[in-house]
């Protein structure tokens, strides 16, 4: 008789009956917006028609002028997504990593401050934003990039939770305080010890921050920008199909991205405990 089992831990059946299901529930409606992309024409005789028709369409050259607003859609909300990753790696990763090391004290301070824009609706952020893209519009121009600064407020808590989970797991002060015993400098402590540990918190980080730039509707339409989201919607009315189309883009690309940064994560992770079993 195999032993009783304790605890919350479900069994391998389970956990594969529950990723089934999990899974039928994400591919299905996936799966109506592709039949949904393939209708072509009307029914005939209850009859539909299927074909790849709306997809070349899409980059037919004699239709660019009609959907060159929402190509310039997505590359300026690539651009923003670049842009707020960089924010949030420059500004928030270091700071998170100096109050662990430095002033653990502030630590629910800053958590407080990340987790602010999570609890306050965006309608209302985008209020206080108005004047200060006044502002903003001065220095750099009135330029869909601009919105990098203020939707990576709106990233401040997808971005902050993964990398302090990741944060908690290891032990950082000791860590550094051996690395520099050893003779190591600061910044090799941080390049070569800190954010090798922090890989998958930082990838995490960075996948959502995408998933929201890319999802992100109320503050370019209220400041009167061009991304993807405001030129889906302005297209839409005129093409439903095209809408699907690139919503399901969308989702595979951020699936795509998912992967690699899975693998990235995986692969680095074995070359780890390569060396360390070498070491040994």
């Amino acid at each position: 008789m195999s032993a009783q089992r304790f605890g919350a831990e479900p069994s391998k059946t389970a956990r594969n009956v529950i990723l089934i299901v999990v899974g039928v529930l994400f591919l299905i409606p996936i799966a109506a917006m592709v039949q949904f992309t393939l209708r072509v024409g009307q029914p005939v005789k209850g009859v539909q028609g299927y074909g790849v028709q709306h997809y070349l369409d899409v980059f037919n050259p004699a239709n660019e002028s009609t959907y060159d607003p929402l190509f310039q859609g997505v590359q300026n909300s690539l651009v923003i997504a670049v842009l707020t990753v960089l924010i949030i790696l420059v500004l928030l990763l270091p700071t998170m990593i100096l109050i662990e090391l430095k002033f653990p004290q502030f630590r629910k301070v800053l958590e407080f401050v990340c987790l602010i824009p999570i609890t306050i609706p965006t309608v209302v952020l985008v209020v206080g934003f108005i004047p200060a893209y006044q502002v903003v519009a001065q220095i750099f121009g009135s330029t869909p990039y601009t919105l990098a600064f203020a939707i990576g407020i709106i990233c401040l808590p997808y971005a902050f939770r993964p990398i302090a989970t990741n944060l908690a797991a290891i032990d950082v002060t000791i860590m550094s305080e051996a690395a520099r015993s050893l003779g190591a400098s600061w910044a090799s402590v941080l390049w070569r010890v800190i954010l090798p540990n922090l890989r998958r918190g930082i990838l995490s980080a960075i996948l959502l921050t995408v998933a929201v730039v890319l999802g992100e509707y109320t503050i370019a339409a209220f400041l009167s920008q061009t991304t993807f989201q405001t030129s889906l919607l302005l297209i839409q009315q005129t093409d439903p199909y095209v809408g699907v189309i690139f919503a399901v883009f969308a989702l595979v690309f951020v699936f795509v991205l998912l992967v690699i940064i899975g693998r990235v994560g995986n692969i680095r992770g074995r070359r780890s405990t390569r060396r360390k079993s070498r070491v040994s």
